[in-house]
């Protein structure tokens, strides 16, 4: 059997962007019977959230979409996912940094922003933690598209 490539989800706390990316992420693979193709998880920069599940705004927004994130648990990235995960995709520019900084220069893995993957350049998806329904649908809409742009490629044999 081939190996599973590997992406890893990353945002600041894991319980909002990350965590919904990596549920919309195994959807739409499972939708398209592509799950023994491509491993999926998420993970944060940072460590105040280690051990919660997603944020219950994200759980609602995504259980909107037929996506349920509930079994999830935040945790951080470590220094094994840069060996470990062919493409790490960062929410934002910040957390991109953030993640460039920490990889090592022996990794072969692939450090870019997730909403390269939806055409749309080299944007952020905006962190809804601090702001409403409104945010948790508008950042869902956007990880969504870019989880399209992953799916097409994967059906395509370019991942």
């Amino acid at each position: 059997m081939a190996r599973l490539f590997s992406i890893l989800m990353v945002c600041m706390g894991n319980i909002c962007r990350s965590p919904t990316a990596e549920g919309v992420l195994r959807a739409r693979l499972q939708e398209a019977n592509l799950t023994e193709r491509v491993k999926v998880d998420s993970a944060a920069t940072g460590s105040s959230h280690v051990g919660h599940p997603p944020d219950e705004r994200a759980i609602a927004c995504a259980k909107k979409h037929g996506v349920d994130i509930t079994a999830l648990r935040a945790r951080r990235v470590a220094l094994e996912d840069f060996d470990e995960f062919d493409l790490i995709l960062c929410a934002d520019r910040t957390i991109l940094h953030e993640v460039r900084i920490r990889k090592p220069r022996t990794s072969l893995a692939e450090v870019e922003l997730l909403l390269e993957w939806s055409g749309v350049g080299k944007k952020d998806v905006p962190d809804p933690y601090y702001g409403n329904t409104r945010d948790f649908e508008h950042a869902f809409k956007l990880i969504d598209s870019s989880v399209q742009g992953i799916i097409e490629r994967v059906q395509q044999g370019r991942l």
